[in-house]
This record gives C-alpha cells, sequence and structure tokens, in this order.
C-alpha cells in the first residue's frame, strides 16, 4: 500500500452558534488559561478567538496548519494550543474532528 499524498485539503468550516458559544467559554475559562499558562513562560493568556483546521503537511502546508496562520506560529507573541477533544465534544462539534487555537501572550 502507497502513500495517498493529497494536493489540495480543504481547511474551511463552520461552527453552529451554539457549538461556537460553548467552545469559546471552555476555551477562556479561567483554570484552562491557568493549566495553559503553567506550560509556557507567559503570565497571562488571552484567546484571540481564532480556530483552524490542522491540514496535511504538503510543501504548500510546512507546518500542518493553514498559511495564513503560520505568521502567529512564528511569533513569540502567540502560542497554538490543540483544542482538547473533551472540548470538541461538550461543544458538539463533530467535524471537523481537530481544531487548534490561537492564544495571545500578554505581558
Amino acid at each position: 500500500m502507497g502513500l495517498k499524498i493529497v494536493e489540495n485539503f480543504d481547511a474551511s468550516f463552520t461552527l453552529t452558534p451554539e457549538g461556537q458559544e460553548i467552545l469559546f467559554n471552555l476555551l477562556t475559562n479561567e483554570q484552562f488559561i491557568e493549566q495553559i499558562s503553567q506550560q509556557i513562560p507567559a503570565q497571562n493568556l488571552k484567546f484571540t478567538e481564532l480556530l483552524f483546521q490542522p491540514v496535511p503537511y504538503s510543501i504548500q502546508t510546512p507546518k500542518g496548519m493553514p498559511t495564513e496562520f503560520e505568521p502567529y506560529y512564528n511569533s513569540d507573541e502567540y502560542i497554538i494550543i490543540n483544542v482538547p477533544p473533551n472540548f470538541m465534544f461538550k461543544a458538539k462539534i463533530f467535524n471537523p474532528s481537530r481544531l487548534c487555537a490561537i492564544y495571545q501572550k500578554i505581558e
């Protein structure tokens, strides 16, 4: 069985208003943000409300993310996390199956 090379991947998605509200509430939960802050050198974090779906690695997407989000990956002012699967389940978001969230470090 050979590898299948993905030339184009549609990373667009739409969340229901209810799902988005639940997910944003979970991602802005003080305890969750504190949990993230313990693992990085930042005193405070702010959820930017930017989400993206990881994409297959390719020449066009060497970071596994849509190119418009790569500046956040390369910046020291932002961090990117995988949205915990239990958050996706609580928000009843099943498509896409994985999301990443961007937080801004606030000194």
